[in-house]
């Protein structure tokens, strides 16, 4: 940096501090407006976001039922990445996506799963 040329040509000595327009640095007040500001609370994953009619827990686990009993037809244990492919392949509801989403990685036997999901073993 000893000798930095602009682009002009003429040499300039290095500096170690950085300037800011001076729009930025005129004494304007600032005013924290986000505690003025209504609460949104529409965003996805809020719980304002999902109506009350809406029972999270309560959710149909056929499908996931059936899809366990597709998956481990001749088979002992499968990965939690494999399962969690063909739930979305299969269009599953996305509350069991979610479930199935939350299992740590790793191999699964038939009932392991549905022990975890809450689903029953076919």
């Amino acid at each position: 940096m000893t000798n930095d040329v602009p682009v002009n040509g003429a040499p300039t000595a290095p500096t170690t501090e950085a300037r800011l327009p001076e729009a930025i640095l005129a004494d304007v007040p600032v005013v924290d407006t986000a505690a003025l500001d209504p609460l949104t609370t529409e965003l996805p994953g809020t719980a304002a976001a999902v109506p009350d009619e809406v029972e999270i827990d309560n959710v149909d686990t056929r499908p996931l039922d059936e899809l366990l009993d597709d998956l481990y037809h001749g088979q002992e244990r499968i990965s939690q990445v494999d399962i969690y492919r063909r739930a979305v392949a299969a269009e599953l509801p996305a509350q069991l996506l979610a479930r199935l989403n939350a299992l740590p990685q790793g191999e699964y036997a038939v009932d392991e799963v549905t022990d975890l999901l809450g689903g029953s073993v076919g």
